[in-house]
């Protein structure tokens, strides 16, 4: 299955579950929580407040070498957005891509899902737990605090 499948299937549409692919092209779904999606809203809010001169997106679909992969939250600069408009899915990443762990996540599959987006460009990759606290990473490895977004907390109370 391709990713244009994925979205013009109406069996597929308004599923409580994120919709990925993976390399062999098979659907992945995984259950989002409430707090998953207030986890998703807070972040989203501290990257808009932080940085008014680029986007925000949630559920940013991105292709990667093994599949589509589905940020929960990103930010892109302006010129990302110049020169990416708003394809589905990416071919490179946004600037900053979020994943928020749920239950259902492996870690391999963060670490996978880390890897995949700073190979297509992204320049930080944010993990938050269940808890709130994020870690950051960039080609180099984890960072202790972001470098495109200094004024982001590590914990996100809610």
């Amino acid at each position: 299955m391709i990713w244009s499948q994925v979205l013009e299937d109406p069996t597929l549409q308004n599923l409580p579950y994120k919709v990925e692919l993976n390399e062999w092209g098979n659907i992945v779904l995984s259950p989002a929580s409430n707090k998953h999606g207030l986890l998703q809203a807070e972040i989203s809010w501290l990257l808009r407040e932080n940085k008014k001169n680029g986007k925000v997106l949630t559920e940013c679909s991105i292709n990667t070498a093994k599949g589509v992969k589905v940020a929960d939250a990103a930010w892109g600069s302006e010129d990302f957005f110049n020169r990416n408009h708003v394809e589905t899915p990416y071919q490179e990443a946004p600037e900053v891509c979020v994943e928020i762990i749920s239950p259902s996540n492996a870690a391999q599959e963060i670490e996978d899902k880390i890897n995949l987006y700073l190979a297509k460009g992204a320049r930080e990759v944010w993990v938050c737990d269940e808890e709130g606290m994020i870690k950051f990473y960039t080609s180099r490895g984890e960072i202790e605090a972001s470098q495109l977004f200094p004024g982001v907390p590590r914990k996100i109370t809610y």
